[in-house]
Formats: structure tokens, sequence, C-alpha cells
């Protein structure tokens, strides 16, 4: 009884396969697919390639704090810190980061840096597109990493104008 059992299992799985066979395949091409992203549909909680922000006047809000190279599990950040001075500014406390590296050879995208930063200075972004044949290429810098600056123009009107600009 179990050999007729197994035989039938066979032909089932076998009919399937062979039903599968002669369908037409369907193609979605990537870049261009269905959806509002061209295809890619991103949930609340992806954790893409990491982005460093900026505060409303335009500032970095990294502070060189070191927490977030602290609390990496796989050592993947790493941070040389510099002192703001008068004439330069570049973040609004003492110190910035005048080197901020990632390296997305190591990095295992757990987001413990996210959450230990302090000034909420590194976050996720939404960029998957990392893949590369070299392994260089992977070690991203600040410069990388750094939301561009917004521009705005010379002449704001109002309140309601400059939050339409800024979105």
């Amino acid at each position: 009884m179990s050999i007729v059992r197994n035989a039938a299992a066979i032909a089932k799985g076998m009919s399937v396969t062979l039903k599968e066979m002669f369908q037409p395949t369907e193609v979605e091409n990537y870049p261009d697919g269905k959806g509002p992203m061209r295809g890619a549909k991103f949930q609340e909680r992806f954790r893409g390639k990491h982005q460093l922000q900026r505060d409303e006047n335009g500032l970095e809000k990294c502070v060189a704090c070191f927490l977030c190279a602290a609390a990496c599990p796989s050592n993947c950040i790493y941070i040389e810190a510099a002192e703001n001075t008068e004439e330069k500014r570049i973040s609004s406390a003492e110190r910035y980061a005048k080197v901020y590296n990632i390296d997305y050879n190591r990095c295992i995208f757990c987001g413990y840096c996210v959450e230990a930063c302090p000034t909420d200075a590194i976050t996720h972004g939404h960029g998957f597109e990392l893949a590369s044949l070299n392994a260089t290429t992977l070690v991203m810098r600040k410069e990388d990493l750094l939301v561009p600056t917004p521009v705005l123009p010379d002449v704001v009107l109002s309140d309601k104008d400059e939050a339409e600009i800024l979105a």
C-alpha cells in the first residue's frame, strides 16, 4: 500500500511540474516595475543604507560621541573627531565627525548604531542597491552618507512657503 501511495505522490508532484513547465513565463522588469517606487516596495522597518542627517540649520547632527561605533557588534564604523571653530562650524556641538566611515563588507544592518545615537544623526534609509564586485567600493565615507543640504531660495515669503519648499 505504501508503494502505491508513494507513486501517487510522485505523480502528483510531476503533474504540477509539467503543468507549470508549459505556462508562459511572467517577468517584471526591476526598475520599471509596478508600484509607487518603480517596483520597490519597502516595509516601514526596512533597514537600508545609512544616512547622516542634518539639523534644521543645515549643520550636521553628528557630534562624534562614538556611541554608534561602540554599539556596533561587527565593528564596521570608524570615526575620527575634530573640534569646531567659530570660523568653521560643521555641527552645533563642540566636536564633529571629521571622518565617518561604514564598511558594508562587515555591516549586518542590525540597527544598534541608530538606536545608540543620542542626536538621531544616523538613520537607516531606503537605499538597497549596495552590491559590488569590488570590496573597496563598499566602504562608504561621510560624503556618501551625508544627506544633501536643502537649497532655499533667497526670498521666503512665509513659514508656509518655507515648509512647502522643504517638503
